[in-house]
């Protein structure tokens, strides 16, 4: 009687909120097939909680780390503890952790500005960069560009299959390369996200060519998917923004590098100014929200990895094309589903918006975003402005109209904001019910 009950409430809570019995019920019959999978995800969040606590515990943070700074920012005990705190979970040298870097793209351009010098030569063996780093390196013509400071720059595409060119990484190498950026998430494009274990793979194949050669990965979207991380397998930095997994869904803003110790030194003094470096920079009260998420990541993230999973298994049945597919292994948070429709892709971000605690009912529309070479939509309901570990979703206006799904704090909220996609494609008679399998 009582799981009756429970069915029923269910079943009017939704119906509440927008969701047909039809798409209810198929979602419900897709995650039937995923508790194995699921079960696995929440062992390697168990596994990354752990080593998070066990770094709170070594480094003994205490009440007064949460209190932070104002001004200069000098002695930032709590600012210093957390960047040990940080290197530690990564298995680094340094941490540089700070509110005074905006964005990921920003904590980009910092490791890159402050270990490349003119005349040295940065190279990507994956391929284009995300487009917002495309100005950054001087792709696209911009102010205060490395292209604009002298530094070049070469890819090496990656073969047909996704798979990495070593041919033409090997050859790309020569004097003047100086720095190898490495991104682990797919952006807008359609090729694979990597693994750590590609990634290392990668690495050893161009540290055995140079030794010297400084490799960086982007890790955004990427943090705690696996059991490791990049600096696990060799990478010199890492770099990642705050309000994606390592935030918790809690960090207001800021960015993150980890590495070497000499690398996150030239880091810190971009950052402030030569002489400051790191003992400037004042936490400003973030300091309880950046260590609280950080300590909340491993389970947010796993929620968001479920989503991107059900996202797959939802869509791919219904014929459209996923990346990765339903039954990959998942190396970041990120789920691409192509619509080959303009109008398929605006109401599946429509329905990311509608499904938001924040902002529910607004109509997302495309707009010429700083940063991009085309129109993008974007949905994201969040409690963090732009905040890509929650619920939120977007895609560049363009064939063949490919939405970027991602986030999603709790793992309910995943899965319902997945439903309302769905179901708005279905109400806009963008797709017929009809074609739900049960």
């Amino acid at each position: 009687m009582l799981e009756k009950t429970s069915n029923l409430a269910f079943t009017s809570i939704y119906t509440e909120l927008g969701i047909s019995n039809e798409v209810l019920e198929y979602s419900n019959q897709i995650l039937t097939n995923l508790k194995d999978r699921f079960e696995q995800i929440d062992r390697i969040s168990e596994l990354n909680q752990l080593k998070v606590l066990s770094a709170f515990q070594k480094n003994k943070v205490s009440e007064a780390c949460l209190q932070g700074t104002t001004g200069y920012g000098y002695n930032d005990f709590g600012r210093e503890t957390l960047e040990r705190v940080y290197a530690d979970v990564f298995h680094t040298e340094d941490a540089l952790v700070r509110p005074q870097i905006t964005c990921g793209t920003h904590a980009l351009a910092l490791a890159l500005m402050s270990n490349l010098r003119p005349g040295d030569e940065l190279l990507s063996p994956v391929g284009k960069p995300y487009d917002t780093l495309e100005e950054v390196i001087g792709i696209r013509e911009s102010k205060g560009s490395l292209k604009e400071y002298g530094i070049s720059y070469q890819q090496v595409d990656l073969l047909p299959d996704g798979t990495f060119d070593y041919d033409g990484i090997r050859k790309a190498i020569h004097d003047k390369t100086k720095m190898v950026t490495i991104q682990r998430s797919k952006g807008y494009q359609t090729r694979p996200s990597f693994s750590v274990a590609q990634i290392g793979q990668l690495i050893k194949f161009i540290k055995d060519i140079r030794k010297d050669l400084i490799i960086m990965v982007d890790n955004c979207y990427g943090e705690f998917v696996e059991e490791i991380e990049p600096s696990d397998v060799g990478a010199d930095i890492m770099v990642g923004s705050l309000i994606k997994n390592p935030g918790g869904g809690l960090a207001p803003i800021g960015g993150y590098l980890v590495g070497k110790r000499e690398y996150i030194e030239h880091a810190a003094y971009r950052l402030t100014a030569p002489g400051l470096g790191r003992e400037v920079g004042a936490s400003l009260g973030v300091l309880s929200l950046f260590y609280q998420g950080f300590f909340l990541a491993p389970t947010v993230t796993a929620s968001a990895v479920k989503g991107a999973i059900f996202a797959a298994n939802l869509y791919k049945p219904l014929g459209f094309s996923v990346l990765p597919d339903e039954k990959e292994s998942r190396h970041d948070i990120i789920q691409a589903i192509t619509f080959h429709k303009r109008d398929a892709l605006l109401a599946f971000c429509q329905g990311i918006q509608a499904a938001s605690p924040i902002d529910s009912y607004v109509n997302p529309e495309p707009w010429d975003m700083p940063g991009y070479d085309s129109e993008v939509v974007m949905a994201a309901g969040t409690f963090i402005s732009g905040a890509s570990i929650e619920l939120s979703a977007d895609g560049p206006l363009r064939e063949p109209y490919t939405a970027y799904f991602q986030g999603g704090l709790t793992w309910p909220h995943v899965k319902f904001g997945m439903m309302k996609t769905l179901q708005n494609l279905i109400d806009k008679n963008i797709i017929s019910k009809d074609i739900l399998i049960f």
